[in-house]
């Protein structure tokens, strides 16, 4: 053990911030002390940008220098690795990452570690999970460990407001650690109860260091528009009267890219950021975030840990996150090094629906989870996830959540070839559990409503939904002195903002791949059975047109106001091979809804119509499948189509759109009977 800093760790700091006044934040000695000289196991919470990166990274230093090994940071966001390469490199410190995105470089460093080369190791979770890793990684870093660093370490709990199965493995790591090994978990985000969880997982002899959450400077405002259309108009009015630059956060991929579009069209240069970007655009956007070079990223939360601008001047909220503890992590990334911030909330009549979804979808039923186990159980070989899809009616992103779940609970394995099998350990269907993180976040659903109705001080708010003691009000909220911000925006932006909403062209693309898996088809789709790129008339998460269409399809008819917007989509699309007559997928509703609205929609272009399609046979309704497999297998030969009166281009007519496989299966039926190209026009998409 260490009894005496060996080094000026005041001068260390100067030359990690860069700044020649740098001085220690109250308790970031104490916890570079507890760590380093101590060897303790400590949790940090600390509102962001405090500076938990300067303890762990100065603690490294100290522990490497008394000839300790490299220090292991558990990480979980690649944007959160590149910030901290960058800054232990200010300290002279070799730091390296191991994640998906460099597989060339694993064997690189692996070499490096066993020279001892290394001096700090980030990893993703996931990769506790990867036998690999596992079987060739983890042995030499536990053979002369320094310090073991869990960031975000409130994900380690099942009250953690970000519920990642792969955290959970990290109590088995911790316990393979030798006694003297100081372990630092690091959070903004964690009330009482993920503090006591934590604790219960980290160790017995676990040091608390909590200091206030409180943001002198940062401006919390909330204001209600509940319509998208308005909501835009006020980006566009607003934004530019907003100090410096910021972030603008969506629920929805979709809704960073209608939000980017509309910025952009009217002069406000912004970009959007989700996780569906590539890497290499992601870190080129946080780049021109960080040079000033655009007013805003449009993002989801894949923007959030981690992304360090100290003059970020504002952060607004398009919709309302489902916790506080997310609210408070995005919204605290603004005005770390200014004066005076601003954290603004828009409220829009979505958010909750998005958030229920989110809720609803986070545990699969029992019977669904038994239905797994049992076809796995059953395989003479481990069947990997597009196997198992054909047996089970579960998207895929919820089925690897599952087995990834029930991986870590240790009732399935993973072979080496990737598939799964069942484990000797008993399970059973963890109902408490489930049932208590369903319960915190319909809490937690509440008290985002409570901290946007309150008519107390907004800081104080959110501090107590996070258990921060501290009660002081804040001063400069728009409750404290009152309304800075107004609803009030321009009606003709408004108009505007309405018509660029409705006339965003939606565009389906076409199927060109079979689901794994299936024995009645697989691999490519034949190029002569494939239909055209197609378009949808609305979005179906539209405010405007999307509530029209969602109140239609409940009335069983389609009013003259779709009609007139498919014509206008039509006119807009102009699409080539242009389609010479009009057929549409029967509905099963009462009256054929979908069939009335072909004929009235041919009345208006002129264009014949035949109903060419039937259905045939008993089918479940495609929307209740929930991955490929089950919805090719649903509607695969629920359709016929006879001999078809033209074999020009035809313009195919369905209700709404999701997984494109209704119209992917009709359209090859159209083709294969004589139909030179099928494109779809769907009402929803």
């Amino acid at each position: 053990m260490i009894t005496s800093m060996p080094l000026d760790i005041d001068a260390q700091l100067r030359m990690l911030t860069g700044r020649a006044d740098a001085t220690f934040r109250a308790g970031q000695r104490e916890a570079v002390e507890a760590l380093a000289l101590r060897r303790e196991r400590v949790v940090l919470v600390q509102r962001t940008g405090w500076g938990k990166s300067a303890v762990y990274f100065l603690s490294t230093r100290v522990l490497r220098d008394a000839g300790l090994g490299p220090t292991i940071i558990v990480s979980p966001l690649l944007a959160l690795m590149r910030n901290q390469l960058e800054a232990a490199q200010r300290l002279g410190l070799r730091a390296e990452a191991i994640n998906s995105t460099n597989p060339d470089d694993h064997d690189r460093l692996r070499d490096q570690l066993n020279r001892d080369e290394i001096d700090l190791l980030l990893v993703a979770p996931e990769r506790l999970a990867n036998q690999k890793f596992v079987s060739g990684w983890l042995p030499m870093l536990l053979e002369n460990p320094g310090l073991l660093v869990i960031d975000e370490v409130h994900c380690i709990s099942d009250w953690g407001h970000d519920f990642r199965p792969d955290y959970r493995r990290l109590r088995t790591f911790v316990d393979r650690l030798p006694a003297e090994v100081p372990v630092l978990g690091c959070t903004a985000t964690a009330n009482d109860r993920v503090v006591a969880d934590v604790s219960a997982q980290l160790g017995a002899t676990l040091v608390t260091q909590r200091g206030p959450l409180d943001r002198p400077g940062l401006h919390l405002a909330v204001l209600d528009i509940p319509s998208a259309a308005t909501r835009l108009a006020w980006l566009v009015e607003h934004l530019p009267t907003l100090p410096g630059t910021g972030i603008v956060y969506c629920l929805t991929i979709a809704d960073t890219r209608v939000v980017a579009d509309f910025l952009n069209e009217h002069g406000i240069n912004v970009l959007a950021y989700s996780g569906d970007d590539s890497n290499e655009w992601r870190i080129a956007a946080e780049d021109h975030l960080l040079r000033n070079e655009v007013k805003a990223l449009i993002a989801t939360s894949a923007l959030g840990m981690g992304f360090d601008k100290p003059d970020l001047g504002f952060v607004v909220h398009y919709q309302a996150p489902g916790t506080p503890v997310a609210y408070y992590q995005q919204v605290g990334r603004a005005g770390r090094a200014l004066d005076e911030s601003f954290g603004v909330l828009l409220r829009g009549k979505e958010d909750a629906g998005i958030q229920n979804y989110f809720i609803d979808a986070a545990f699969p039923e029992q019977h669904v989870v038994e239905r797994v186990l049992d076809f796995v159980g059953n395989q003479p070989d481990p069947p990997g996830i597009p196997t198992i899809e054909t047996a089970v009616n579960l998207s895929r992103g919820r089925l690897g959540l599952m087995l990834k779940q029930l991986e870590v609970d240790g009732a399935v394995a993973r072979s080496d070839r990737g598939g799964y099998y069942l484990t000797a350990q008993r399970w059973s269907y963890p109902h408490e559990r489930y049932d208590q993180i369903t319960g915190l976040r319909r809490a937690e659903q509440a008290q985002m409503d409570e901290y946007a109705t309150t008519d107390q001080c907004r800081m104080r708010v959110i501090r107590s939904l996070l258990d921060d003691p501290t009660t002081d009000d804040c001063g400069i909220c728009d409750r404290c002195r009152g309304e800075r911000l107004s609803t009030a925006v321009d009606a003709v932006l408004v108009t505007a903002a309405r018509k660029f909403l409705r006339t965003q062209p939606v565009t389906i693309e076409p199927r060109t791949q079979w689901p794994s898996g299936l024995s009645a088809v697989r691999g490519r789709i034949s190029g002569a059975e494939v239909m055209e790129p197609g378009r949808a008339v609305c979005r179906l998460g539209d405010g405007e047109l999307g509530t029209l269409l969602r109140a239609d399809l409940a009335a069983g008819a389609f009013g003259d106001e779709l009609i007139e917007h498919a014509v206008l989509t039509l006119t807009r699309w102009n699409p080539l091979p242009r389609p010479m007559w009009i057929t549409y997928v029967p509905s099963r509703r009462h009256g054929d809804p979908v069939g009335d609205f072909a004929r009235r929609l041919a009345e208006h272009t002129g264009l014949p119509c035949h109903a060419v399609v039937e259905a045939v046979g008993d089918h479940a309704p495609q929307a209740d499948m929930n991955n490929s497999a089950q919805q090719v297998r649903n509607v695969l030969n629920a359709f016929a189509v006879t001999a078809v009166p033209d074999t020009r281009p035809v313009l195919l007519i369905d209700d709404t759109v999701s997984s494109r496989w209704t119209l992917t299966t009709v359209a090859r039926q159209l083709r294969r009977a004589g139909a030179s190209s099928v494109l779809p026009l769907v009402i929803g998409g």
